[in-house]
């Protein structure tokens, strides 16, 4: 919540807030308490335990790494996808992919709905420094992995790779706090992680350790968490997640080989296992760098064309299918049409082959002779994973070029329409399979001229342009496909078609999950600050006026101040004067002393901390601060009698004495760097005399966000509402 009052009246003034608008943002969303509190408190735990202490909390760290990787690994819904229910008539086939899919979206509309998607979207926001409620819950998890399991099931256009992400950021999450808030279960260790800023290393390892065992990729697994989520990072962390990803990469290739009846061979390293080129199906030349460019391009215009279809449908969504039972009704309604598209391909695209070339377990009959089988059908009737080892690795003559292009363009709008939906979903698979059918369609028109090239090749440059230019993942995506198919030396054109599709994609639209951020007003704060934003100052960006409190203030001031405002953090002055901002007579603070947070003052209410009560301040300590995280008490739920009020809180004790501050002329980028650097959620502005004139938060810097678009650049600035 800001304090700048210009925002209130805006968000008081508004009628509405324009459904699917990019240009504002919800007042809804707060940071995370990124930085450390180095109050009395803090330093006088530091001073007690000492050394051993510090070797002690870095050896845990280690161990919960390792479990994440564990127990990440564990949670394999790869073995749900079986069907044996390939056989059957239509009306029953329909009745299979119904009733799972009608589960897993009632769960989601009904029970969690932070379950939808992927994950990846508010994994990344989680990363960034915004709390997003109920994302790493262990009820959340729950949902979610029945939610793909359904989805995968039910036939419909969505993989399991992303949820796996999410999946992990909950696993870390959870096991590095010893408590369930689900299950009010506290275990009474691992005090010392109850931080904001320990809770998101060990996400960043979930996250790492999620990617490494959806595509047996613990080197992708750590640049993923790199590129796309982690807002802060150093040596010693980066260690530990690649750590918790190898663990984890291992841990699932002793399930699957067990599984596999192979326990002890190593050999499955991941849920999406692409199988294995030949060097040879992988070599390429000089004269093919053109190409692989080529289908780069391709994959940043389907992709920018994927964005913008799928934004409009979600602003759809947004606008008409508001009540939980639509949302459940439009699932259902896609499960069913995805069911009816296939049957419908499978009949009409009479693609028969001869027995043998088709190198699936169970290939279907339907529609063709004796001695056939029913290309179409082997690639829908199967986990898309399966499907796109098909487009990978299958004879050239299994495929013809009709089949591809049905195929290719069914998957694409079938994609288009089920991400966003009330579902648990991932968006690789869906990309890849689609990227891969048009790659390989390419690779039979270049084969026409050359021969001797390989289409699997083709393929897999599709697959990674196709998902590139929907995410635009760029080295994290390299390396992943580099370990998904076992071969370093096909990294160039990867890169070059990855880099490609980036662009071209860029050029037209946001990525897939930037527009979904956008689109739910979450503050997320860029990589870099606004490009010639040096005039803007200080003074600009700060809210104001400031409620500040004294060193010692009064029990009834808090009470009332923290009843009044939603502010999280309060400067601490030596003294605080009024403020006339209505009639414009705007007086400043005194000299700034401390920082202190809505959290501190909650549980100092809470526990009585009153120096009129001199016994309530023998058992404060650092674990009283750490007892209630992350969910501290509402004030208007802490009692305080009316003969309290007139007691005082000595706030200079539990203070951040040294908060980080800026000067009033200080320049945008040079706040928007030291905001980004060291993960704030407040900096205290002041003028020569130290005296407080205003604090600057997430939404005060996010609101000037850069534009691009066909070439174009700007920095608009966004309004805030509390109704988005």
């Amino acid at each position: 919540m800001s304090h700048n009052k210009k925002f209130d009246s805006f968000s008081e003034k508004e009628d509405s807030v324009p459904i699917g608008s990019l240009n504002i943002l919800s007042a809804k969303y707060e940071s995370l308490d990124y930085e450390v509190v180095e109050n009395y408190v803090y330093r006088e735990e530091e001073r007690k335990k000492g050394y051993p202490f510090v070797v002690k909390k870095n050896f845990v760290r280690w161990i919960i790494f390792f479990w994440i990787g564990v127990i990440t690994a564990t949670v394999d819904i790869d073995k749900c996808n079986q069907s044996d229910c390939l056989w059957r008539p239509y009306l029953l086939l329909l009745a299979y992919n119904i009733i799972p899919v009608l589960i897993g979206s009632t769960l989601v509309a009904f029970v969690e709905p932070v379950a939808l998607g992927s994950g990846i979207p508010q994994v990344k926001c989680y990363l960034n420094g915004i709390k997003i409620p109920r994302l790493v819950r262990i009820k959340t998890l729950f949902i979610k992995v029945i939610g793909v399991i359904t989805t995968v099931v039910g036939g419909m256009c969505g993989g399991k790779e992303g949820p796996m992400i999410h999946a992990g950021a909950v696993i870390a999450a959870g096991i590095s706090q010893g408590k369930s808030t689900t299950f009010h279960k506290d275990f009474g260790v691992l005090n010392y992680f109850r931080e904001d800023h320990e809770k998101r290393d060990f996400v960043s390892g979930g996250a790492a350790a999620g990617v490494a065992a959806a595509f047996g990729s613990p080197v992708g697994g750590v640049l993923f968490s790199l590129e796309e989520g982690a807002s802060f990072w150093n040596q010693g962390l980066t260690w530990r997640i690649f750590f918790a990803s190898m663990i984890s990469t291992f841990t699932l290739n002793l399930v699957l080989s067990a599984y596999h009846g192979h326990p002890g061979e190593l050999t499955y390293w991941g849920l999406l296992n692409f199988g294995k080129f030949s060097n040879i199906a992988l070599s390429y030349q000089i004269f093919e760098l053109p190409i692989f460019i080529f289908m780069g391009i391709i994959g940043g215009l389907t992709g920018a064309l994927f964005c913008h279809l799928n934004y409009k449908l979600t602003v759809f969504r947004m606008r008409h299918l508001v009540d939980r039972w639509k949302k459940v009704l439009e699932a259902v309604l896609v499960c069913c049409f995805t069911a009816t598209v296939g049957i419908l391909l499978m009949l009409w695209q009479n693609d028969c082959k001869p027995l043998g070339l088709d190198p699936t377990k169970n290939p279907v009959q339907l529609n063709c002779n004796d001695g056939e089988y029913n290309s179409m059908a082997s690639l829908w009737l199967q986990v898309p994973e399966a499907t796109v080892r098909s487009f990978f690795h299958d004879p050239t003559e299994s495929l013809n070029a009709t089949t591809l292009v049905y195929f290719a363009i069914s998957f694409y709008l079938l994609t288009t329409w089920t991400y966003g939906l009330s579902v648990s979903a991932g968006l690789f698979i869906p990309c890849l399979a689609t990227g891969a059918a048009w790659g390989r369609l390419i690779g039979l028109g270049v084969k026409c001229v050359f021969p001797n090239v390989d289409v699997g090749k083709y393929a897999l440059v599709g697959a990674a342009s196709q998902l590139g230019g929907a995410v635009r993942m760029t080295i994290s995506l390299t390396v992943i496909l580099i370990e998904a198919t076992g071969d370093i030396t096909f990294g160039l054109p990867l890169m070059i078609c990855l880099l490609t599709a980036k662009w071209i994609g860029d050029y037209f639209t946001e990525s897939i999950y930037d527009i979904h951020i956008q689109l739910s007003g979450i503050p997320l704060m860029a990589w870099d600050p606004p490009p010639l934003s040096s005039n803007i100052y200080a003074s600009e960006v700060m809210s104001y006026p400031v409620i500040a409190f004294r060193s010692k203030e009064s029990v009834g001031k808090i009470v009332d101040t923290l009843k009044k405002y939603t502010y999280n953090g309060f400067p601490v002055v030596d003294d605080v004067f009024t403020s006339d901002s209505e009639g414009g007579n705007n007086r400043l603070n005194g000299r700034l002393r401390g920082l202190i947070l809505r959290s501190q003052l909650i549980v100092l209410l809470q526990n009585k901390v009153f120096n009129e009560v001199p016994s309530a301040w023998d058992n404060v300590s650092l674990t009283t601060f750490r007892k209630d995280y992350p969910r501290y008490s509402n004030i208007d739920n802490i009692n305080v009698l009316d003969s309290e009020r007139q007691y005082t809180v000595d706030l200079l004790r539990f203070m951040n004495p040294s908060p980080y501050v800026v000067q009033d002329m200080a320049s945008l980028p040079r706040i928007f760097r030291l905001f980004r650097a060291m993960g704030l959620r407040h900096i205290v502005v002041v003028n020569d005399s130290n005296e407080v004139t205003g604090v600057v938060t997430r939404k005060d810097l996010t609101r000037y966000r850069v534009w691009r678009h066909r070439g174009a650049i700007g920095v608009e600035e966004l309004k805030v509402s509390a109704k988005l």
